[in-house]
């Protein structure tokens, strides 16, 4: 009896199982997450629906298959991969009805340089695949769906369907493409694609239908094994995500459940395009190497727990996404739409969220300690429901972060659009162009401000924020409690206090103030602060000081 695996961290996280024979597919540490080897004896009385819907690939046909199993001469794929044989995998003996399980003659046909073609039909898959150290291999459907055996009919490991290298044993090159799969039946949720390439990865085309709802990892794993490997990832789509763990037949064996797609041992570079995830309950997509870099361009991603797209890396990029929350399930305690963490010079560039799903800490944009570095450049938010909950986050020691154009419009029960955190750190927040906007609701557990700055030395330009609230709700503009920031042609509005000063040395430019309530002063300065300065701004209703010493004013227009 294999030992069991408890938890889904100890594999993924790079500690070594005993790797065997490439050739053989069996490793002495691919344990069964419940320790047995429960293996149906008759896959045809499985209990499932039937699901055909092949994901046709172009230009399959120009390989020149015949009849035979194996062709011996070189093909080409359409993007230019060649192999020296091509397996259909029909011929070679597997069952293209769903009756019979195909991991046999997968073991049996696999060989480097070698790509396997799978035709129209449907694969029912009851074990692992695993090959590792070969040089070069694909697997390629025409029209194929895979259909994995449920947690209790399937042998050995109930991790994966196919493992493709592993990080001390990677694949040089590896395509994998054109599979639909049919997860809709019970405790069907599996891992389809484990894959770790030293130079080139290929994934296209490869989607997942029907809630995960096993408890066993998610749907995709993917790493480059060299710095200089070069891996795509592209519309690898998981739409109807996962459940928790706990509501599984693997309850108390891992942590909240699966993760949509993982790339966290990644050290070269990975491109996600266009790809699509659902809500899992440990993370969308979930990419927070430090080493290495991710680029994220376009896709879907929705209701994750935990954060939906979370990245990290050197120069990573999540560019042209949507993200959108609008569903949180009994066990989702924070949905963020990206986090930002271990790493320099992250990007989030013209990306669209929406969050009318609130929870308290479900921040649209959360620039965490260990991001030394970033830029959110023209990136669209849009947040309402019936919690607090906040726009951009930026944490105490974070790094130097830029926030060029875009606009939060800001609906909810609470919060701060914009949010930096009180800090000692020198690291600047630079913000420009950006627009913030809407009517926040009732709240008593203060979060009052459309921006709330509280670490030194940050620099404001041409920033546009109006906080009229909801019903007469007290809101301010921008509250300062850090010290020399300057503020240049901005405009502040508010339903309260459109500038309130706490801090020392604060510098507000060629902007205006302007409260909703014309009984309230523009600017508002709290006692004991010291040299603010206030130069050719307009302010109406002037400045309410409460005690502030050393106050500069210069050609200002109070109306």
């Amino acid at each position: 009896m294999r030992n069991a695996v408890h938890g889904d961290r100890c594999d993924e996280t790079g500690t070594p199982n005993a790797d065997t024979d490439s050739t053989t597919g069996t490793s002495a540490g691919d344990g069964n997450l419940n320790g047995t080897e429960a293996r149906s004896e008759n896959p045809s009385t499985r209990s499932r629906r039937t699901f055909l819907q092949g994901a046709s690939i172009a230009g399959i046909a120009a390989l020149g298959l015949g009849a035979a199993a194996t062709s011996s001469a070189t093909a080409v794929h359409e993007n230019g991969e060649d192999f020296d044989n091509v397996v259909n995998m029909v011929d070679a003996g597997a069952d293209p009805t769903g009756q019979e399980s195909i991991t046999p003659v997968l073991e049996s046909v696999r060989a480097d340089n070698t790509m396997l073609l799978f035709p129209e039909g449907e694969y029912y898959i009851d074990e692992q695949f695993r090959f590792t150290g070969f040089e070069k291999f694909g697997i390629v459907g025409d029209g194929a769906t895979l259909v994995p055996a449920n947690y209790h009919d399937f042998d050995g490991p109930q991790f994966r369907l196919f493992r493709l290298g592993v990080s001390y044993n990677p694949g040089g090159h590896l395509l994998f493409e054109g599979f639909d799969v049919d997860q809709t039946a019970p405790d069907t949720g599996i891992r389809v694609i484990e894959a770790t390439a030293a130079n080139h990865l290929e994934v296209r085309d490869v989607t997942i239908h029907g809630e995960h709802d096993s408890g066993t990892w998610g749907p995709g794993m993917f790493a480059m094994a060299d710095p200089n490997g070069e891996g795509i990832v592209e519309r690898f789509r998981a739409p109807d995500g996962g459940v928790h763990a706990d509501r599984t037949p693997n309850a108390g064996n891992i942590w909240r459940g699966p993760i949509g797609i993982e790339a966290n041992t990644n050290v070269g570079h990975i491109e996600f395009k266009d790809c699509e995830l659902g809500g899992f309950p440990d993370n969308g997509l979930y990419a927070i190497n430090e080493e290495g870099s991710v680029s994220v361009n376009g896709g879907e991603f929705r209701n994750s727990n935990g954060a939906n797209v979370r990245l990290g890396g050197q120069g990573s990029t999540v560019r042209d996404a949507t993200i959108e929350i609008d569903r949180t399930r009994s066990y989702d305690n924070s949905q963020r739409a990206v986090r930002l963490e271990n790493g320099d010079e992250l990007h989030v560039d013209n990306v669209d969220i929406s969050i009318t799903s609130t929870q308290p800490t479900s921040h649209a944009i959360s620039v965490m300690n260990t991001c030394h570095s970033s830029r959110i450049e023209n990136t669209s938010i849009e947040i309402s429901g019936d919690q607090v909950n906040h726009g951009i986050v930026v944490s105490p020691d974070a790094g130097y972060t830029h926030v060029y154009g875009g606009d939060i419009v800001h609906e909810a029960a609470g919060g701060y659009p914009f949010w930096i955190r009180d800090s000692d750190k020198d690291d600047r927040v630079l913000v420009e162009l950006l627009d913030i906007s809407g009517e926040a609701g009732v709240t008593r557990s203060g979060f009052r401000d459309g921006i709330r700055c509280g670490r030194n030395g940050c620099r404001f330009s041409n920033v546009s924020v109006d906080q009229p609230g909801r019903n007469g709700v007290d809101r301010n503009g921008i509250y300062l409690a850090g010290d020399d920031t300057t503020l240049y042609r901005c405009s502040f509005q508010a339903s309260q206090y459109p500038y309130i000063d706490n801090g020392n040395g604060n510098h507000l430019r060629n902007s205006t103030a302007e409260s909703h309530n014309p009984n309230l002063e523009g600017v508002r300065l709290y006692p004991g602060i010291d040299g603010p300065e206030f130069r050719v701004n307009e302010i109406t209703n002037g400045i309410d000081d409460l005690g502030a010493s050393n106050v500069l004013t210069w050609r200002n227009t109070i109306v």
